[in-house]
């Protein structure tokens, strides 16, 4: 009896509860939970432990890492109390759906394989192929549309845009990157590219204008990252996308002195979440790219639709 009432008492905590639901559905590791849960490690570690101790938990290593699943131990009652309790927390949904986007990570075999490719791209010389040639390849496909280049700097990308794009709207928030970039795209005669001085999150375009907006390393400069995300959402008509092209989450501080950067990247949860909580559908994330000298920054690339 009094291992049931341990247990129960165990239940009646948040974050247990929470560690509950998911290791219900899947057995996931540390980082994992760490990811889905926005918690620090030992928080996760010291939870984890309790639920073991009471047998609510078990533990299984595979090569360097060990995942978590709820045990059978004390079913019936307790798991009916788990599952009533998911309606109970405001945080399930989230949760659910950090859940979906680690599998997909797990299960993403193509992203593994991309990831490998351009970690060989440019080892050995091979005339005329370059990311730079990419780039305006894959540029020359943008059709007439009307785009948001949002922190756009001196706005290169802008500029590649502006060759093919019906309008091209370049926003950022320093008059000299402005100044520089307008009189960039006089010299080379781009009546339909217009530099705007203005802030991310409150970017100087009128609502359901514009049919993409682009987030190219611009977000971890953003004071309020969800805010420059919904402003994104705004500007954008129905059926528009957004693409966000931003760092990883990392721990390399001297980039906030270094490059003024005010978040150290973000992980793919935080990016879907802000992306959900925007409005945005049709979310897809994906790691393109992997620095191979220190301190190894990862980039990140993720779409949707308003």
């Amino acid at each position: 009896m009094s291992s049931i009432v341990k247990s129960l008492k165990l239940l009646a905590d948040p974050t247990r509860l929470r560690l509950l639901l998911l290791l219900g559905e899947e057995e996931l590791s540390v980082a994992e939970i760490q990811e889905i849960l926005g918690m620090g490690q030992s928080r996760i570690s010291s939870h984890l432990a309790q639920l073991k101790a009471a047998r609510l938990v078990l533990d299984r290593r595979a090569g360097k890492n060990i995942y978590y699943g709820r045990s059978g131990h004390h079913d019936g009652p307790f798991k009916e109390i788990i599952a009533a309790s998911a309606g109970d927390l405001p945080e399930a949904a989230h949760d659910q759906a950090a859940l979906k986007l680690i599998r997909k990570k797990r299960q993403d075999r193509a992203r593994e394989y991309f990831n490998k490719l351009a970690g060989k791209f440019g080892r050995s010389y091979c005339p005329g192929r370059s990311w730079k040639g990419f780039a305006h390849m894959l540029l020359a496909m943008i059709g007439p549309i009307t785009v948001a280049d949002l922190g756009a700097g001196e706005g290169t990308l802008s500029q590649l845009m502006a060759r093919r794009a019906k309008a091209v709207i370049a926003v950022d928030n320093s008059e000299k990157m402005v100044e520089f970039g307008a009189s960039l795209a006089r010299e080379h005669g781009f009546q339909n590219l217009e530099y705007r001085l203005g802030d991310i999150e409150e970017p100087p375009i009128a609502e359901a204008t514009v049919d993409l907006a682009l987030l190219s390393q611009a977000l971890h400069h953003a004071g309020s990252p969800a805010r420059a995300i919904a402003a994104a959402h705004r500007i954008l008509k129905p059926g528009g996308r957004i693409a966000i092209l931003d760092l990883l989450a990392h721990q390399f501080e001297n980039a906030r002195d270094m490059y003024a950067d005010l978040w150290l990247g973000f992980t793919e949860v935080q990016l879907d979440n802000m992306l959900r909580e925007a409005g945005f559908r049709e979310i897809d994330i994906s790691v393109v790219d992997r620095e191979p000298e220190s301190p190894y920054f990862q980039t990140v690339f993720a779409t949707g639709v308003k």
